[in-house]
């Protein structure tokens, strides 16, 4: 049986696992098919939240506490788009998690097949993608790796198995 877990190893300060089996709930997924459509423009993730707490508190105001028809029909949507959605994850939060050390250059992604390397600032931007029409990526997943530009979106880096970040020369 795979393995879903990934492993995030080597220079860095905390060494963390990572669960792409979990990332259906996280805020911070992405659909890729909006995502590589143009769909999507890059959203501060505090403005977001200031405005849907604000847009909540509104409806509140004017309301009341009772959930509206038109929540329900959201939250119905919502869960529609998550049994039938394309997700994927940005690498950065965690990397930023894990900590890399201070003379930590590279990051190795470790596949079934071999290895692929991206120098640090390049791994940041990568997106993980987890989820293929709603179903997780069981076959050669449980994560491909995808360039922020889409340009390997058809040939996506297949069957992670651990990612790796590696010092570069003693300063």
């Amino acid at each position: 049986m795979m393995e879903m877990i990934i492993p995030i190893t080597g220079a860095v300060k905390f060494q963390i696992t990572l669960d792409p089996g979990t990332w259906i709930f996280d805020d911070r997924k992405i659909d890729l098919d909006e995502f590589f459509s143009g769909g999507t423009d890059e959203k501060d993730e505090m403005e977001e939240y200031k405005r849907a707490t604000g847009a909540h508190w509104s409806r509140e105001i004017m309301e009341g506490a009772v959930f509206p028809p038109t929540l329900k029909t959201e939250r119905k949507f919502q869960k529609t788009q998550m049994l039938t959605g394309t997700f994927g994850i940005r690498l950065e939060p965690f990397l930023k998690n894990a900590q890399p050390l201070e003379n930590a250059e590279r990051v190795v992604l470790e596949t079934a097949e071999g290895e692929e390397s991206f120098d640090l600032e390049t791994a940041k931007s990568l997106i993980l993608k987890f989820s293929q029409n709603g179903q997780p990526l069981r076959e050669d997943g449980p994560a491909y790796a995808l360039l922020p530009d889409g340009s390997n979106a058809e040939a996506p880096i297949r069957n992670i198995r651990a990612i790796r970040v590696e010092q570069g020369p003693a300063a």
